[in-house]
């Protein structure tokens, strides 16, 4: 599915001083968006998203961090992240997973490659929360959170401790707000993460732009993404498109 993509390996030993590496496909031209994939996998919904932000002026970087590509797999990759405990800390309270730390060191290596001044970075569901969580970094401009959902079954708490929601603060302050979505009737991403996160941030200002959809569904920009003419979906990549073009320029 991605065979005309650019694809390298990315290592680093940010996550706990040992060696980690995962394949990172890249495309397109233009000011870069690091798409972290979601639960089900990198299926064609991630490559139409992908496809979408290429054909609007934008590079795209995917790491490829579990599952197969090209279909989905969802028992297979909840597996697969069960045994990746080194990376993911699925219902972990109050902290974020290790994970970030291998994809903050790679945002920091794609804006040097691109002689950048910064990049954006899309999260949904599974990794929604690690979007917000990267707003810290320097080499992050811009991101947008989709269905954020850690921990799993605590919608009420978030996945970052006090001292990265405080850093996180002091970036969006410096950089502007960022984007958060969830279908209203999403019984994953619930209401009660929304309310969360907005105690956290906007209690002065806003800082997450916090926008509710329409409908019972869950995946925003792909697994249940309508490009119909008055779909909110379709809205919801206008908005984002225009938000990093905004933000990043291109």
């Amino acid at each position: 599915m991605l065979e005309k993509w650019e694809k390298s390996v990315f290592s680093t030993d940010a996550v706990d001083g040992k060696p980690l590496a995962h394949d990172v496909y890249s495309h397109g031209a233009g000011p870069v968006i690091l798409i972290i994939q979601e639960l089900p996998g990198i299926g064609v919904e991630t490559k139409r998203l992908a496809d979408d932000l290429v054909a609007s002026g934008f590079r795209v970087v995917l790491p490829h961090l579990f599952g197969p590509i090209g279909r989905l797999s969802f028992a297979g990759n909840i597996a697969r992240l069960f045994c990746m405990r080194r990376e993911f800390a699925l219902f972990a309270k109050h902290k974020t997973s290790p994970v970030v730390k291998w994809l903050s060191a790679l945002a920091a290596e794609v804006r040097a490659e691109n002689k950048a001044q910064g990049i954006g970075v899309i999260g949904m569901c599974l990794s929604g929360n690690f979007a917000i969580s990267m707003m810290a970094d320097d080499a992050v401009l811009a991101g947008v959170a989709s269905q954020p959902s850690l921990p799993v079954l605590f919608n009420k708490s978030l996945h970052m401790s006090e001292a990265d929601i405080a850093d996180i603060r002091t970036a969006l302050d410096e950089k502007g707000a960022m984007i958060a979505m969830r279908f209203q009737g999403d019984k994953i991403c619930t209401a009660s993460k929304f309310e969360a996160l907005d105690a956290a941030f906007n209690g002065d200002k806003e800082r997450i732009k916090l926008r509710q959809l329409p409908g019972k569904q869950h995946s925003i920009l792909t697994g249940h993404f309508s490009d119909k003419a008055g779909a909110p979906t379709a809205a919801a990549l206008e908005e984002v498109i225009g938000y990093f073009h905004e933000k990043l320029g291109g």
